[in-house]
């Protein structure tokens, strides 16, 4: 058998072996499918290898120009639980932009868990703010898909419009879009290499680009448009149609997003630097008179200059698809801007302070601190304090885990190098294999983070052919 080359050096014998063999003895297929999740030991002698089968390219036809008749909106939060506050803020404040903007609740589709607004933990009950002392954003919210209904599997089911593939009781509200219609699509939640999160599932970004791939050859819209809030998001788009598809990430690919508007009193952060300056943006601007482009030029000039100043980071929004659709005016997806909103527009400074912003991975992290350092009950500080010991060594060991893989597969680049997902259809198979046999971050998702995920990606990107 001959060995095919890879530039990390693997010794691969076939093309077709794409995940790792990192247990003793020689590289075979592996025979017996493992359907449940194992401790860490038990997964890494697991991880042998698989076929990939070839998959065929989407074909992208371009649909043409056309005027939409309906503007149909979709905004997904995919997190759940008190930490991750502001991406169902996010959500809210979107979904009151929209329905301010004449869109109607019959073409406004949102997803989102819906356990933050009654939690036990909101000081306000039923109350949701976006910025700080800002108002109530939560009342008249559809709740189109609410709880263990907000999934990937649901969210790529509604945007495509297959109601027969959403698994819910009762309404299945989904995309009814004909080829002159437009669609806005708003996502918030973590994210990493190729991946978005929701509750108990990942979207990843090859289902994504097939979908929408899929949609735009069928004709089932004239235009589309993504904006994604997430670390890494540029990751989750840059490989989409370039011909009637555009999309804005909060950041790019190998790039972190930013939390912003550290609530005491909520004990939570409520929003995020992106998706702060892209509503302040929408709601300031008339939408009849501002381009995509300009839009995009202030959330490059705002959003870094935010981040910069108050970190030293670099979180640069990031826009891909077909570059043809800047010239368009934001009108044409979200609605005409009340008239109270001047005809002339004069860029805004959003007169809020820069401060309190900070990675959202360490989110969950400052939390749980500040839960430890407020609470008076000596044996609940107790509890919190070993979730909190308990979350960090868990990442250690996941740092041990990737080590190993990198290690036994002569791969030691892979813990350094940071390289862009190009592979998404392997990525996927890669992804799903380390997260059913080795851990789970759809249970407990504040484990395996970005870097982790990235050696995956680098071993991905190693060369391999599939077949």
């Amino acid at each position: 058998m001959r060995a095919y080359p890879c530039s990390c050096h693997l010794g691969l014998t076939k093309a077709q072996y794409l995940v790792y063999s990192i247990g003793h003895g020689p590289l075979k297929p592996q025979e017996k499918k493992v359907d449940s999740p194992r401790p860490y030991q038990e997964g890494l002698a697991g991880w042998n290898l698989v076929s990939i089968p070839k998959t065929q390219r989407n074909i992208v036809h371009d649909m043409g120009g056309s005027y939409s008749r309906r503007q149909w909106v979709l905004l997904a939060s995919g997190s759940k639980g008190w930490e991750n506050y502001r991406h169902q803020a996010n959500v809210c404040h979107a979904y009151q932009v929209a329905q301010q903007n004449g869109i109607p609740d019959e073409q406004i589709i949102v997803m989102m868990y819906d356990d933050i607004a009654n939690n036990e933990e909101n000081p306000v009950c039923g109350n949701v703010i976006s910025v700080p002392n800002g108002p109530n954003v939560y009342p008249g919210v559809p709740k189109d898909y609410t709880g263990e209904e907000v999934s990937a599997e649901n969210f790529l089911a509604v945007l495509r419009g297959d109601s027969s593939a959403v698994k819910k009781t009762g309404l299945k509200k989904v995309i009814q879009s004909s080829q002159n219609d437009s669609i806005f699509i708003y996502l918030s939640d973590h994210g990493a290499h190729g991946i978005f999160g929701f509750p108990h599932s990942t979207l990843y970004a090859h289902d994504l680009i097939k979908t929408v791939n899929t949609m735009s050859w069928s004709g089932q819209f004239s235009k589309m448009v993504i904006y994604m809030e997430s670390c890494h998001a540029g990751s989750m788009l840059d490989k989409l149609s370039d011909t009637n598809v555009y999309s804005v990430g909060s950041c790019g690919p190998n790039e972190y997003a930013y939390a912003w508007f550290w609530d005491k009193e909520r004990n939570t952060y409520l929003a995020d630097v992106f998706t702060t300056y892209w509503l302040h943006h929408t709601e300031t601007a008339k939408l009849s008179l501002t381009s995509f482009e300009d839009q995009f030029s202030y959330l490059k000039e705002n959003v870094s200059s935010a981040v910069r100043k108050y970190v030293g980071k670099t979180q640069m929004p990031s826009n891909y698809g077909y570059k043809g659709m800047l010239k368009l005016m934001l009108s044409e997806f979200l609605g005409q801007s009340p008239v109270s909103v001047s005809e002339v527009y004069t860029p805004q400074t959003l007169n809020l302070q820069v401060c309190d912003i900070v990675e959202t991975t360490e989110v969950p992290l400052i939390v749980q601190e500040n839960k430890i350092k407020n609470e008076q009950d000596a044996e609940k500080r107790q509890a919190l304090q070993k979730q909190y010991d308990d979350l960090k060594k868990k990442r250690k060991t996941m740092d041990e885990v990737l080590r190993k893989i990198a290690e036994r597969t002569n791969t030691s680049r892979a813990l350094t190098e940071k390289r862009e997902v190009t592979r998404t259809f392997e990525l996927k198979v890669v992804a799903e294999h380390f997260r059913k046999n080795l851990f789970d971050w759809e249970k407990e998702p504040y484990v395996v983070t970005h870097s982790h995920l990235q050696v995956l990606v680098n071993l991905c990107e190693c060369g391999l052919e599939v077949e």
